[in-house]
């Protein structure tokens, strides 16, 4: 039900309570029977067993296990180990990263008040807050956690805080007088109070309409909860991989087994080779070797201020398309700063960010002091002295105690060395007239600022303040408040709103004595006018380089907010987000957008105002419809379904809500939106690295059936044992790949564009490398093998070592030429990657070994080779490296 457009009395009817006396205590057990308990309910979770049981359903797995069997059945009981723990390892860092929605649904628990001031059987009661239920009379103080939705039933200067709800960067006013005809946004519900929201100032009362999962909050939860976890692009890419190659080995491996049987060959030795073939044509090690450098680029990415929860994240960063990023808190510093101020006809730019109070005053380019303008000095003065807020300094910073906007004129104050403590101090407050959303203004009368007199200082509203002023101050003299010069006045909060700003006007009335009647009519009125000042929550200095980032490597930006379409078109403006405000639009125009309708919208908007949580959503999704790979940050309640639906969800470390945090992928150190940038780097060179590394064990392992299979067909001599396939899959297939997923990166990789999300893991220009790659790997070896048999006609050993010793040094060379699929391997340097060059020697002596060491020559059936035996093995094994530099050179050059 739309609560707030229901009147008071008729809330109170329909829930059967009233404004005095509340509900009964039996009423109150009546309706927990039938609505619950005030708390967000949990979905029932799984098993550990069903978890465990979904590890096990990837195709790449499933070949893995069948490859564990398989080694087990030609007597390798030490590959089949290694095998079934890189199952299981990869099995429990699954389970270890599921479970975020119910992490949400946690965090979104903590975020309500854990009691609540009630009216229940005439009379005040505080009772724990799960316990509240529609109809409960609630009363609200500053500083109070809302805790269930309310419609307001009385309300005294309320101001809340909604941010984590609405994206909104200040306090709202909220009225409970405030009736609505029509269907209206929620930020906008102005006689409304939501569950998890703060009250910054003043006091109000209201009746609950909403508990548990029917609040604001509660819907967000549920919706989190029916979210699936989406397979990302490398999850795909890899259990696609999977499948092809486990068909296409089985098929070669039929293929050989019938061909060695109709040549004559005995069945056991053809089914040995056949299933030695098998294993060493599937790269077990893949998963093992993705899961380790995605988990060492998640190192990397911490010393970059970004944690990722979830290693696949890493990869689906890298191919971001578009950022969906919130304004307040996010591209803004979610500190209210006065930037423009204006006093004795001078426009006068105020430097300096955030609540620390230190600045400068300038005029025309040039730092004046606060005394050298006349009345600017008064401005300052009314700044701290029509104030309710505080200025904390902390081990952390400052920050404010009290509404933000107040804490702006502080901070301002603080920056002319005027604080709010001794100012008061020196002029004590003795009276004030609090401010309302009314008549928007706050009065305060002060003594000892003019000898023998009172004064009152009034700030507000720009309009009302200048209507009802018959003097202004200029160079310190009172002259009458003309209309030209009221004018004048009114151009320049023209021009300061136009920039987004949040204007707010000074004036002052001096007294004999304190009057009589304190009241707006007596003494908001025949004002002196004294100046302007004009603050807005200002873009996070870094944030238009990273935005300047993003365009160049082909990235788009979007703001999705809650903020006013004004303010947060200014802000999209001065990062370059957007140019025209064609380009911005409000929330309420998406409600008439169909989704199809919405799809064209997205491609051309930059800026979005006043959503909701479901706007956001269906932003996303209309992304993502038209094939862009979404990301999303944000720090509040109000951004984690949006976090939950996209690609990719990044949230904010230090200012992001629990909520946030846990529902998305990234979260940031810093809060710094250059830090995604960062990590989008990060993010393409793991997926590029992945590429070379996937590259690199596919020719290898193409090549390697290429060499056995055209053994058979040519009727030669089986060239490589079961043993020799399996001690060359885990000399090759380990330690070279592991290094080519640590490469630093192509240092042009930001200036290429975003890769089509729905091109191959392999795309056409590898596949050509690879099977070029994988002849010259199986012609170079080959022809080792065929020269060794010539030339040791009566010792099959022999040659079989020449074979195998050329196979394994070919593949550690050609994981050199894989570093880099544009770059010459001069250009990159040789030796650049260490863990290469260490990777490469290791499994070279480890080669060295079986050749050498007499007791395992009889295992490996090897003999040691001598000076004319290398002369062949070095003659061929370097071919694949040169073909493969010539391929770049080719393809690039």
């Amino acid at each position: 039900m739309e609560w707030y457009r229901q009147s008071k009395n008729d809330i109170l009817s329909k829930l059967d309570s009233d404004l005095n006396t509340g509900i009964s205590n039996s009423e109150v057990e009546q309706r927990i029977s039938k609505y619950g308990y005030n708390e967000l309910r949990e979905e029932s979770r799984k098993s550990f067993f069903a978890k465990l049981l979904a590890q096990f359903s990837d195709f790449l797995v499933l070949i893995l296990i069948v490859a564990a069997i398989v080694s087990v059945f030609v007597g390798e009981k030490t590959d089949a180990i290694v095998i079934l723990a890189i199952v299981v390892v990869n099995a429990f860092l699954g389970i270890y990263q599921e479970g975020k929605a119910e992490k949400s649904l946690e965090a979104l628990k903590k975020m309500a008040s854990p009691t609540a001031k009630v009216l229940r059987n005439d009379h005040i009661e505080e009772v724990p807050s799960r316990t509240l239920v529609p109809g409960d009379i609630v009363i609200l103080e500053a500083g109070d956690i809302i805790p269930a939705d309310l419609r307001l039933l009385e309300s005294s200067n309320l101001k809340i805080e909604e941010a984590s709800l609405t994206g909104e960067s200040v306090p709202v006013e909220k009225s409970s007088d405030v009736e609505f005809s029509e269907e209206t946004a929620l930020g906008d519900r102005t006689n409304m109070a939501y569950m998890s929201t703060i009250v910054t100032y003043g006091r109000g009362k209201g009746i609950v309409v909403g508990t548990g999962h029917d609040t604001e909050i509660g819907k967000i939860a549920t919706a989190i909860q029916s979210f699936e976890d989406e397979t990302t692009p490398l999850q795909k890419q890899l259990n696609g991989l999977g499948k092809i190659l486990g068909i296409v080995t089985i098929i070669i491996c039929i293929i050989v087994f019938i061909v060695g049987l109709l040549q004559g060959q005995e069945v056991l030795d053809m089914l040995m080779v056949s299933i030695s073939l098998a294993v060493a044509a599937i790269p077990e090690g893949l998963p093992a070797i993705v899961t380790i450098v995605l988990a060492l680029g998640m190192n990397r990415m911490v010393k970059r201020h970004a944690i990722v929860k979830k290693l696949l994240a890493v990869e689906t960063l890298g191919s971001t398309t578009v950022i969906c990023s919130d304004k307040t808190g996010t591209l803004t510093q979610n500190e209210m700063t006065v930037i423009k101020a204006y006093a004795n006809g001078t426009i006068i730019d105020v430097t300096g960010t955030g609540y620390e109070p230190v600045g400068e005053f300038k005029v025309d380019d040039k730092v004046i002091g606060p005394n050298s303008i006349g009345d600017l000095d008064s401005l300052l003065a009314i700044s701290a002295l029509t104030n309710d807020s505080e200025l904390e300094e902390t081990s952390e910073g400052y920050k404010i105690i009290g509404d933000p906007t107040e804490g702006a004129l502080v901070t301002l104050a603080g920056k002319a060395n005027i604080t709010k403590k001794d100012i008061n101090q020196k002029y004590p407050r003795i009276a004030e007239i609090p401010f309302d959303s009314g008549r928007k203004m706050m009065t305060t009368f002060h003594e000892n600022y003019i000898p023998d007199n009172i004064i009152s200082f009034t700030k507000g509203a720009p309009d009302i303040i200048i209507d009802r002023c018959s003097q202004i101050s200029i160079n310190g003299k009172v002259v009458p408040f003309t209309e030209e010069l009221k004018n004048e006045v009114l151009g320049v909060n023209s021009s300061f709103s136009k920039r987004a700003l949040r204007v707010l006007a000074f004036a002052y009335r001096e007294f004999g004595s304190l009057p009589n009647e304190i009241s707006s009519d007596n003494v908001e009125n025949q004002m002196t006018f004294v100046g302007l000042v004009g603050m807005i929550d200002p873009a996070r200095p870094e944030a238009k380089a990273a935005i300047a980032k993003c365009k160049q490597a082909g990235i788009n930006t979007v703001m999705i907010t809650g903020d006013y379409k004004e303010t947060a078109f200014a802000i999209a403006k001065e990062l370059g987000m957007a140019e025209e405000e064609s380009q911005a639009m409000m929330g309420a125009e998406l409600d008439k957008l169909s989704d199809e309708e919405l799809r064209k919208v997205v491609k051309r908007t930059k800026v979005y105002a006043r959503v909701s949580p479901e706007h956001k959503v269906r932003i996303i999704s209309a992304l993502r419809d038209n094939g862009e790979v979404a990301a999303m940050t944000g720090d509040g309640v109000n951004d984690a379904l949006a976090l939950k639906k996209s690609d990719i969800g990044v949230a904010m470390g230090i200012t992001g809500t629990d909520v946030a945090k846990n529902t998305a992928d990234l979260i940031l150190t810093d809060d710094n939106f250059a830090s995604i940038v960062s990590a989008v780097e990060e993010g393409r060179v793991i997926y590029d690295n992945i590429q070379k590394f996937v590259y690199f064990l596919l020719s290898c392992n193409i090549g390697e059936i290429f060499l056995v299979f055209t053994s058979i067909l040519a009727k030669l001599p089986v060239p490589l044992l079961p043993i020799q396939l399996l001690w060359l899959n885990l000399v090759t297939d380990s330690f070279p790949a592991l290094a080519l997923g640590v490469e630093s990166g192509d240092p042009d990789i930001m200036e290429n564009k975003p890769r089509d999300p729905n091109e191959p893991l392999l795309n056409r220009k590898l596949r050509i490398h690879i099977l070029g790659q994988s002849i010259a790997i199986g012609v170079a070896t080959i022809s080792a093998y065929l020269i060794g048999l010539n030339f040791y006609p009566d010792n099959i050993n022999v040659a079989r070592t020449i074979c195998f010793a050329t196979l394994i040094l070919a593949e550690l060379l050609r994981a050199y030429s894989s570093r880099s699929q544009k770059h010459t391997l001069f250009e990159i340097g040789i030796f650049s990657n260490k863990t290469m060059v260490y990777g490469t020697l290791f499994s070279f002596i480890l080669t060295m070994a079986v050749l050498y060491v007499p007791f395992l020559q009889p295992i490996f059936d090897t003999v040691p080779l001598g000076f004319v035996e290398w002369r062949i093995v070095l003659t061929f094994a370097f071919i694949p490296m040169i073909v493969g530099e010539i391929f770049k050179f080719i393809s690039v050059k």
